[in-house]
């Protein structure tokens, strides 16, 4: 290696044509660079410095390195690669003398500088004597899968790159054994490469791509190009058949549904930093939105998807919507606030997935930070202990069926999260719970009233349950109940201490 006074030397890949596609480092390497090189043919004309164009600036030196030979005879008495190898060693020692001169050199590279280019042959020449940098850039392959809107390769399939000037036997080869393939460097190879796609029995899904990501881009079957119009900067592609797109989203060729599913997603009591990465990514990927509109009303909106919002008494009917609409191939979330599984819709979702005509379809639930658990943090952990979760809502199951657990509960010393504690249609419900326990529990037994904890109008209060006024409690409140052992503490953190005498 020089010492520190030579110029270094970058290769600098510029994508396969768009100027847009550029890296901002290319660029950036482009704009301060002190020489810049680029490759043409006889005619002189660079595509690598018509790409370059928009990052070079006056002053620059540029060193154009005319090929003396592409692909007709030559009389060099070394032949076609005498002639080359001679051209490189004399390009290399004109960029060698701007670096021992301290000067920067970036050689420009059409796609990759790696990547089947000329490059190449400057760094094997210098890369050993020079300070060097190389900068990948997007190659003619990737260009050319976004410009047929096909992945090439999914899960373990191989892809196997091949340039077009190998024997049309063993293209037709490489082509029958692998999964999907790129064949470049086409122009006066496309009707060997033709031969082998046909005689490897895929030229029906080959794919003829031209100077992909120009304002001169070409794209069409392969079987129907016209050899006569091949340029050099074209390429085929051989996709996957796996990757072949579908009719519509979620169905396959003959109509059938596929690839459905209910996912049951929990957003946490409020604010949106407890929704979990889990379930943003569930209701990010999501083709439809279900759930009570307020909870919908939470999720950032997004036009890609559909929403469906209902009222919050009608559960079974908002399962069974989803559950029709992943039948149909859809991917539906049914969205739950706190967490789905605690007195929310992924119950009701299991229990109409069970009728027959949804068999088929899978249905996941994803965990959500509870009410409780939001308000218990809020004023430290009155839950450290055994405690219980009971709805105080009889829309589901009778009243004394509530007052019956409630006094097992009291009885067995646990603490109490109290859901759906008062609502407008049942008012009195949380004064008749607060007597029931009152038979077991002592008036100064620690409570605690959350209301819309993470949201805009959070409040806690800490309070008793010989004080607790039902009046100040609704719908959006969550209620603990301490055990005989919850305390508060000097600095007033109420907690349940784990070692129970």
């Amino acid at each position: 290696m020089s010492g520190p006074s030579t110029g270094r030397l970058y290769g600098v890949g510029l994508g396969p044509g768009d100027p847009e596609l550029v890296t901002v480092k290319a660029a950036r390497l482009i704009a301060a660079a002190d020489v810049v090189a680029f490759h043409a043919a006889r005619h002189g004309r660079s595509v690598a410095r018509a790409v370059a164009a928009p990052y070079l600036r006056e002053g620059q030196v540029e060193e154009l390195l005319v090929y003396p030979v592409t692909t007709e005879t030559t009389d060099h008495p070394g032949g076609y690669q005498g002639a080359i190898d001679e051209f490189y060693e004399a390009a290399a020692a004109r960029l060698a003398a701007h670096l021992d001169a301290g000067r920067d050199v970036v050689v420009l590279a059409e796609g990759d500088p790696f990547f089947y280019g000329s490059y190449m042959h400057m760094h094997k020449r210098l890369a050993h004597r020079y300070p060097t940098e190389v900068v990948p850039g997007v190659t003619s392959v990737s260009g050319a899968a976004a410009a047929v809107g096909r992945p090439l390769v999914e899960r373990d399939e191989v892809l196997t790159v091949l340039p077009g000037t190998l024997p049309a036997e063993e293209l037709a080869e490489w082509l029958a054994t692998t999964d999907a393939a790129a064949v470049l460097k086409l122009g006066r190879t496309f009707g060997t490469v033709r031969e082998a796609l046909d005689a490897a029995g895929v030229l029906d899904r080959a794919l003829y791509v031209e100077r992909a990501s120009t304002d001169r881009q070409r794209t069409m079957p392969l079987a129907d190009v016209d050899p006569a119009t091949v340029p050099y900067f074209s390429l085929a592609l051989l996709p996957s058949p796996l990757t072949d797109p579908t009719p519509a989203p979620g169905r396959s060729e003959d109509g059938a549904a596929h690839d459905g599913e209910v996912v049951v997603v929990g957003l946490g009591p409020g604010a949106r930093c407890w929704t979990t990465p889990e379930a943003a990514d569930a209701l990010a990927a999501a083709d439809d939105l279900v759930g009570y509109g307020p909870y919908l009303d939470r999720v950032p909106a997004n036009p890609r998807q559909t929403r469906h919002p209902s009222d919050n008494r009608v559960e079974a009917e908002r399962a069974a919507h989803a559950l029709d609409l992943a039948r149909s191939g859809r991917r539906v979330a049914v969205v739950s606030s706190g967490d789905p599984g605690v007195f929310a819709m992924a119950a009701a979702v299991l229990e109409v997935a069970e009728r027959p005509e949804y068999a088929d379809v899978p249905v996941r639930v994803l965990p959500g930070l509870t009410a409780a658990q939001a308000v218990a943090a809020r004023v430290g952990a009155p839950l450290g202990h055994d405690f219980c979760v009971v709805s105080l809502s009889d829309v589901r199951k009778p009243w004394d069926v509530v007052v019956e657990r409630l006094r097992h509960a009291s009885a067995a010393d646990l603490v109490l999260a109290l859901y759906n504690p008062r609502s407008r249609a049942r008012p009195h419900r949380l004064a008749e719970a607060q007597q029931v326990l009152l038979e077991v529990r002592k008036p100064d037994t620690v409570v605690v009233v959350g209301r819309d904890v993470g949201g805009p109008e959070e409040s806690i209060r800490v309070t008793t349950l010989g004080e607790l006024d039902p009046e100040t409690v609704d719908m959006r409140c969550c209620v603990i109940v301490g055990s005989s052992q919850t305390r508060v503490s000097a600095s007033g953190a109420v907690y349940s201490p784990r070692t129970y005498p």
